[in-house]
């Protein structure tokens, strides 16, 4: 792959700060530098590398998994600005062929809704560039493989960012949207937020080993039942934690006792499987609560979301997340900690602790 300088990077719109100073310190500490652009609201930022070939460098380096705010991100060619709409594909040909080889093409939009509205385009000419760079041998014919993916970001009829990612270091999906459809039996929108967390964090062949029927677990701040609904669907015995109500079809499962108590002090009489939290709460205090849980063995994984300060919330994440590796360390209790801006969280990031050896 030929030396490339810019990154671009999908975020949630609105956590472009957060996803541009996350990518500017983590390439930091490897050394390789350079300045974050974007627009409040846009749903990406442009990294540009100082260094020849940093962008290369980077998306080959930096683990992709280990980034919280960025949901898909290529190394690009310069950006492709006036295109002639009656011949785009021409002057697109003239710069590919520092692409690397790659398996697919992958037209996408920014997630706004006036990135949403060109998604029919997009993808009309995605197919018609993905043909033309076949002709060259750019990419290959399908079901043939390579490492690379190229992703092509259209910005307007006329406007448009190329390059490419690894493919085992970038988002499997679209866009690094996993979408998912609402369940109608589940009691809250938020039941999403876990399934798409266990689709994201725990790998498909350890997904009936960690989630299979019979194990035991806790909501903490469970009501009215979104996340203890997943539970259950899992067939999980569950202690759901919450002075509010729970949904009467939920409880009528025989899977859930219902626990009116404060999740904060709350005290299981056995430790169990999971722990999981989705309680509205500072995050300094919620990752407390974690680390209670962590210190008593009280659970062998735990889920949970931290709800971010309007202001400071890259700072606020990079606090908590370090405060508790650091306490897990000193205590030494092993542990693995990753964690990530869903698509189907708001203001807020959401975290998975694995307490198994």
């Amino acid at each position: 792959m030929s030396e490339f300088n810019t990154l671009v990077l999908y975020c949630r719109a609105g956590f472009e700060k957060e996803c541009a100073a996350e990518i500017s310190t983590r390439l930091s500490v490897m050394g390789i530098y350079g300045y974050p652009r974007f627009e409040t609201g846009q749903a990406y930022v442009i990294f540009h590398c100082q260094q020849p070939g940093g962008a290369t460098d980077a998306i080959q380096r930096l683990r992709f998994r280990d980034l919280i705010f960025t949901r898909q991100w290529f190394a690009a060619l310069p950006l492709f600005e006036q295109l002639p709409a009656d011949d785009r594909i021409t002057p697109i040909l003239a710069s590919a062929g520092s692409l690397p080889v790659a398996s697919e093409l992958v037209a996408e939009v920014v997630d706004t809704t006036e990135g949403r509205e060109l998604q029919s385009f997009a993808r009309k000419f995605g197919s018609a560039l993905s043909q033309a760079l076949r002709r060259e041998s750019i990419l290959l014919e399908r079901k043939r493989r390579a490492d690379w993916r190229l992703h092509m970001l259209v910005l307007d009829g006329r406007t448009l960012w190329l390059g490419a990612a690894p493919i085992g270091n970038s988002s499997p999906w679209s866009m690094g949207i996993l979408r998912l459809k609402f369940p109608q039996q589940a009691p809250s929108r938020s039941t999403l937020k876990l399934e798409e967390a266990w689709r994201y964090f725990i790998p498909a062949q350890r997904q009936d080993e960690l989630l299979g029927g019979g194990l035991r677990a806790v909501d903490l701040g469970a009501a009215p039942g979104g996340w203890t609904w997943q539970l259950v669907k899992q067939n999980m015995f569950v202690i759901a934690v919450d002075n509010g109500p729970m949904s009467p079809d939920l409880m009528e499962s025989g899977q859930v006792e219902h626990r009116r108590e404060d999740a904060f002090t709350f005290v299981p009489p056995k430790p169990v499987d999971w722990m999981v939290c989705d309680i509205v709460d500072k995050p300094a205090r919620v990752t407390e609560l974690v680390l209670h849980w962590a210190e008593n063995g009280w659970c062998r994984h735990a889920i949970f979301n931290l709800k971010l300060p309007m202001k400071q919330r890259f700072a606020e994440t990079e606090s908590c997340l370090g405060y508790l590796r650091d306490s897990l360390a000193n205590a030494g209790i092993g542990f693995r900690l990753q964690a990530r801006q869903l698509y189907h969280d708001r203001e807020e990031i959401t975290c998975w602790l694995s307490l198994e050896p």
